[in-house]
């Protein structure tokens, strides 16, 4: 009987022992908890399907028209749009392949990114200049917070920008996974024969982009190295810089960042929290009663938002309604300072996008922003 337990035992436990080996095997398609957007992982590739294999003429051989995976050896193939959610002055469906023997610009962005802002200008000023020499620009916008993904959210910010090149909405990061791209803003160059020629992560880098861009459409019509190259301001920032703070926890905590509080952010909680004494740069603190979400922080009372930064520029990303009080080293906001947002030392939060609170002289300076129970906000960043 002894024996018989024994071996029962030893059979559960290889059993068991097997279940557990096959189930660490396999892929899972959920990123891991605070994972940040910008390092999502590619999704698993799909599994291969067997087929039976059919015997091809040398005909069918020599009619096959099947690119390469690279070109000249060098410059790979552009992936296709994949999992796209919505289409924004674009057609229902829209794929790169649609634009061969024209030059495509693919541009990675999303509309609270301040980075992905200040390069929209010059994306706005190529699609008007070359588009009639065969230049198309499609913006894939790949949101990095959840309310990024409303489609009225995107168009409203197109409107504001003055975008009307075709947008597409890359909601679960597919095509984003599909170029293995990792950075907002990130630009891409493919030429007529659907090959990726260059691309640039970031701001910056304008006049190089524009060549590029006549180059390629040279290729089509040489007469399109004859115009004359844009002239427009670079207003990528070249000083030191308080570095972009995020408030949900998924966010924030992979960084490295945390509130100043005691007791920090707690995932999940409701939390009153006190302002202490004396303030380290760069951390966020908060006053009031706040609720910590997985992308933003949510005031459960009247609260405060404390902040002592070095910059010239501040923006916010915040969303709620109400009315949000702007102060700088303990008192309102002076014109000369007031962000394009400010009006009277006050915000009107209206809806869920990027603010300008401050746009003055560069320095170190103490912010302080009194608000309403319901305001939330997932970051801020600056100029």
């Amino acid at each position: 009987m002894k024996t018989k337990t024994i071996s029962l035992i030893v059979v559960i436990a290889l059993i068991v022992g097997a279940i557990y080996y096959l189930e660490s095997q396999k892929v899972s398609p959920v990123a891991p908890a605070f994972q940040p957007p910008s390092e999502k992982a590619a999704s698993p590739e799909p599994a291969s399907v067997n087929v039976s294999p059919k015997l091809v003429s040398v005909t069918e051989i020599a009619e096959t028209k099947v690119q390469p995976p690279f070109k000249e050896g060098i410059y790979p193939l552009a992936p296709e749009l994949t999992g796209i959610t919505g289409y924004i002055n674009a057609k229902e469906g829209l794929k790169i392949q649609d634009f061969r023997g024209k030059v495509v610009l693919i541009d990675f962005w999303t509309y609270t990114c301040i980075n992905c802002i200040r390069t929209l200008p010059h994306l706005i000023a190529w699609d008007q200049k070359y588009k009639e020499q065969g230049l198309v620009i499609i913006g894939v916008h790949s949101p990095e917070f959840e309310f990024e993904k409303d489609k009225d959210n995107v168009q409203a910010a197109m409107e504001k920008y003055g975008i009307t090149y075709r947008v597409v909405q890359d909601n679960d990061h597919a095509t984003w996974s599909a170029f293995k791209n990792r950075f907002w803003p990130h630009k891409y160059l493919i030429d007529k024969d659907g090959y990726i020629r260059y691309d640039h992560i970031g701001e910056g880098a304008y006049e190089k982009t524009e060549k590029k861009i006549q180059e390629l459409l040279a290729e089509i019509n040489p007469a399109a190295l004859q115009i004359n190259m844009t002239t427009m301001p670079d207003l990528t920032p070249t000083k030191k810089l308080t570095p972009e703070l995020y408030a949900g926890y998924e966010f924030a905590l992979p960084r490295g960042q945390d509130l100043g509080n005691a007791g920090g952010l707690q995932p999940g909680k409701e939390l009153d929290y006190i302002l202490p004494t004396t303030l380290t740069s760069d951390v966020v603190y908060l006053e009031g009663r706040w609720k910590s979400s997985p992308d933003a922080l949510e005031a459960l009372s009247p609260g405060k938002i404390v902040l002592r930064f070095t910059a010239e520029d501040v923006n916010i990303v915040a969303d709620g309604k109400g009315n949000m009080k702007v102060l700088i080293d303990g008192r309102v906001v002076a014109e000369e300072q007031m962000g394009a947002d400010v009006h009277n030392g006050a915000v009107d939060i209206d809806m869920a996008r990027l603010y300008n609170i401050i746009n003055g002289k560069y320095g170190t300076y103490t912010l302080t922003l009194e608000v309403e129970p319901g305001f939330t906000f997932n970051a801020f960043t600056f100029g």
